[in-house]
């Protein structure tokens, strides 16, 4: 009987998933309260289950203005979701336990260990503490200088509310924000200070909390762990590369940079290089982008942020352990290397795993909405799948337009994106790693 309790356990990818699956819906019943809008009229319940879904996996796809149509109630609601889900719920009801003096438990450490992308249980604990703390700091810090913008432009009690909400929402890369009339950011797009704000809460969150810790204790490349050097070296390249294409592509587009003198394009560029990290702000029109600008963003999404970081995607260091891979095949070494250390055929094949069902998920999600949406262009049913899938939160426009099982399809996406490939099969299949007692003698098969 003990053994049979044992193997119903909840294992700690159900947890997460069943976590955040609670959150959503709590939150869901809160913004479908008449209070929550404007009109006095509730939301429906799939565009609640929407709006919930979006701002816990820190996304940022709306049906509605989230300026326009929620009042300070429903706007606080998706904020405290925003923040859940960007710390996630574990980290959360850790902080709770902080507060109340209690002990954290094995079981809650190995939560924690698979919430936070930890290789090991030591100092998960300590992490945690570290997490909350930064978090809360940073977000400070970015609000106070958000509020030199906002209070002399909207006066002292929305200007400070309006920095506190958009400094929140870009460092958990969700991308909600209350200008109103789905504007964004727009009309910063050669503003220094809330350009320079926004992206540096962006690549923070999205960065890694593990990653902020090492850099912050050793101040030093060379000492870093391979770990953060390949999450620096890979965003770095994504950042350089996606702001050269975006400013060559959009150069003349007078829809998007055309009109900028040459501070406002390098700006502009720049913006639009950071924010499909998961962040899903905007400076500049997505819908009025070059087609292929478009192609590059949808990359950029699809790769996201970094692991046990508030971004989506298939993460940062994913892209470059596949790429070593294929170095690794092309110059006929039996190692994967990387800052003279060798990486494990393990890790390999885990980003394998993760690119390919991300990708099988993209185009069976994309397959769905073709099926459902047959009024939307293709490109577009595209982007929003990709944004949907990395928690980015850009889009060309059409999500309010999507029927009610597309938007349920897409909330979907949102929720996979968010809890992470992996941690979702292992959830759904209730299957972990574990040794086969029988290994079979090995076959040649031809490739390429």
């Amino acid at each position: 009987m003990e053994n049979k309790i044992r193997k119903r356990e909840l294992r700690p990818a159900q947890v997460l998933g069943l976590g955040f699956g609670a959150i959503i819906l709590i939150g869901a019943l809160l913004l479908a309260l008449p209070i929550a809008s404007r009109s006095g009229h509730s939301i429906g319940l799939v565009n609640a289950i929407f709006t919930a879904t979006s701002a816990v996996c820190v996304t940022g796809l709306v049906v509605v203005d989230t300026g326009t149509y929620w009042t300070l109630f429903g706007k606080t609601i998706i904020l405290l979701l925003i923040q859940i889900g960007g710390l996630g719920f574990m980290t959360m009801a850790t902080a709770g336990a902080f507060i109340m003096g209690r002990r954290i438990g094995l079981r809650n450490r190995v939560i924690m260990q698979e919430a936070l992308n930890q290789m090991s249980l030591s100092g998960v604990v300590r992490l945690t503490r570290y997490v909350i703390m930064t978090t809360f700091a940073i977000e400070g810090i970015g609000a106070v200088l958000l509020s030199f913008k906002f209070i002399p432009q909207f006066g002292f009690p929305k200007g400070l509310v309006f920095s506190f909400f958009h400094s929140i929402s870009a460092f958990c890369n969700a991308g909600f924000d209350i200008m109103g009339n789905y504007k964004s950011l727009t009309a910063y797009v050669t503003d220094p200070l809330v350009n320079l704000v926004i992206m540096a809460l962006i690549l923070i969150g999205g960065i890694g909390f593990s990653v902020i810790i090492d850099v912050a204790r050793y101040r030093s490349y060379r000492k870093l762990s391979v770990h953060s050097k390949l999450v620096i070296v890979t965003s770095g390249f994504l950042l350089l590369a996606g702001f050269l294409i975006f400013l060559i592509l959009e150069w003349n587009n007078p829809a998007t940079l055309g009109d900028l003198n040459l501070p406002g394009k390098i700006m502009g560029a720049m913006f639009q290089s950071v924010t499909p990290r998961t962040a899903g702000f905007n400076t500049i029109p997505i819908d009025q982008l070059k087609t292929s600008s478009k192609l590059i963003t949808m990359i950029l999404m699809f790769v996201g942020g970094s692991p046990g970081s508030t971004a989506g995607g298939i993460k940062t260091t994913t892209l470059g352990i596949i790429f070593l891979t294929i170095l690794m095949v092309i110059r006929g070494k039996d190692d994967i290397e990387f800052s003279f250390r060798r990486i494990s055929k393990d890790t390999a094949n885990k980003a394998l795993a993760v690119f390919s069902i991300v990708l099988t998920l993209a185009l069976t999600i994309i397959t769905l909405l073709t099926i459902t949406e047959p009024h939307l262009e293709f490109i577009d049913i595209v982007f929003e799948v990709f944004s949907a899938l990395g928690t980015v939160g850009l889009s060309t426009g059409i999500t309010s337009n999507l029927s009610v099982v597309g938007k349920l399809i897409i909330a979907m996406a949102m929720f996979f994106g968010r809890v992470g490939p992996l941690t979702m099969v292992i959830a759904l299949t209730q299957r972990g790693k574990r040794k086969s007692p029988i290994r079979y003698p090995e076959g040649k098969v031809s490739v390429g």
